[in-house]
């Protein structure tokens, strides 16, 4: 059946290019073309994207003289910062890789005329494949430079074990965490209950407050600057603040999963593609370790009315080239990447969703067929949000990339700060109460100013 399914996709391949580029070169075992790439799937643990491309190198690759060499897999701010350095030729940067996964913030660091344009090398029946929103994000005014290979979307994790055990004494259950404020309910008692250890850690500040913020009417972003000042914002700043300051929440810089590991915490909300860095046992300080049950849940919503979550994850990019056998080969390989089958071989082993509509319709119509329980939970989770939710695009603007970290360090440091102070002035017999009411007005005029506004 592989053999078949490859013949037929080679000559559908080869019957678009003849069409659609007629006479120009083509990468071929007797002119052949390895390509660079540089990717982030798979950079604390092994990458499922390698293990396709391999597959790729040895198949239709081979076939067509094509080699995608992986060079490199980080994260997407190291990559950002690798191709502005490449980019502007500063001593010791790597050359630029020919392919890419990054975000589309990319193009004006690397220069939208340097890329290839896919949907000059894409027929429309092609590209109307794709999921429209996933596809949408990659063009830039008439030219699609970002393919979307992969999406993810966020979730709440829950290390299970741990959490029945808090459950069993506190009567807060799972369906506690259906919303944020019955999760920061959930963070306060167990801070409670675990003499002072941290139960969540938020990826992703900038996110929160973004979809946040949707849910009460307002806008995070407007004009190209925050809206911190917004009512929205104060509301949904709130009960984050006074969890925060309370020591319900961690705000350490650094991976959730590696918490998880030393059970430092015990929930994060985060991408789904964070299961694929998601421990099976947690390592307590005596050096004792214990096997658990981790499971996805929704993400958590702010009011009934409005249920919204981000979508997220780049793209693949390629670098145009004069020699256009590279371009034809980046096409052949792009387009086999985003095949159904080699597609969801990619996503699935990396908490991913795939990128057409035939392809998620055969996800979600048997989530049995995914056989590690931690995954199946994530794409379960999502399978109820794609029911009710909002899915979200971060607006681009100019200074997005820089306003994002410089709000996500922020609201870290001030409300570190603050947690901080409140343990001192309580230690020292101040009210609790008046002080965390204090501390959390504080806190907010803090963050507005450092965000000059």
């Amino acid at each position: 059946m592989k053999k078949i399914l490859s013949f037929l996709f080679v000559l559908t391949l080869l019957m678009t290019l003849w069409t659609g580029c007629e006479h120009k070169p083509m990468p071929s075992p007797a002119d052949p073309v390895t390509l660079t790439m540089w990717h982030v799937y798979g950079s604390q643990t092994i990458s499922p994207l390698n293990a396709v491309i391999d597959d790729f190198n040895r198949s239709l690759g081979s076939e067509y003289g094509i080699t995608v060499n992986v060079v490199s897999v980080t994260s997407s701010s190291a990559i950002d910062k690798a191709l502005s350095a490449s980019a502007n030729n500063e001593p010791g940067a790597e050359a630029m890789p020919d392919l890419f996964t990054a975000y589309p913030r990319v193009a004006e660091i690397v220069g939208k005329g340097n890329l290839l344009p896919w949907n000059e090398y894409f027929t429309e029946d092609e590209l109307s494949a794709f999921h429209a929103e996933f596809l949408t994000e990659g063009y830039f005014g008439e030219h699609l430079l970002m393919l979307p290979v992969a999406k993810s979307t966020e979730a709440f994790f829950l290390n299970k074990t741990l959490f029945d055990r808090f459950s069993a004494d506190t009567g807060i259950t799972v369906d506690d965490l259906a919303t944020f404020d019955g999760v920061f309910s959930a963070a306060r008692a167990y801070y409670d209950w675990s003499d002072g250890q941290n139960f969540l850690q938020i990826n992703d500040y900038y996110h929160y407050a973004y979809v946040g913020m949707k849910a009460y009417g307002g806008e995070l972003v407007r004009g190209g600057r925050l809206r911190l000042d917004e009512e929205a914002f104060r509301t949904i700043w709130l009960p984050l603040a006074k969890t925060a300051i309370y020591g319900g929440i961690c705000l350490d810089d650094g991976y959730a999963a590696a918490r998880w590991k030393t059970a430092e915490i015990i929930a994060n909300t985060g991408s789904t593609a964070d299961v694929l860095y998601q421990p099976s046992a947690v390592i307590y300080p005596d050096n004792t370790t214990e096997a658990i049950e981790a499971a996805a849940l929704p993400y958590p919503i702010f009011t009934d009315e409005e249920n919204g979550v981000i979508h997220r994850g780049g793209g693949l990019f390629a670098m145009k080239s004069e020699d256009e056998r590279r371009n034809q080969a980046a096409v052949i390989f792009a387009k086999w990447l985003t095949q159904k089958e080699h597609n969801l071989e990619f996503v699935t082993n990396a908490g991913y969703l795939p990128v057409k509509d035939e392809a998620l319709d055969a996800l979600f119509a048997d989530l049995n067929g995914i056989q590690k329980e931690n995954y199946r939970s994530v794409y379960a989770a999502v399978d109820r949000m794609l029911d009710g939710y909002t899915f979200y695009a971060l607006p681009l603007y100019d200074g997005a990339s820089e306003v994002q970290h410089d709000f996500e360090a922020n609201v870290k440091a001030v409300l570190k700060s603050a947690h901080n102070q409140y343990k001192k002035r309580v230690g020292e017999g101040e009210d609790p109460e008046k002080t965390m009411e204090a501390l959390v007005q504080s806190s907010l005029a803090e963050l507005i100013s450092l965000s000059g506004k």
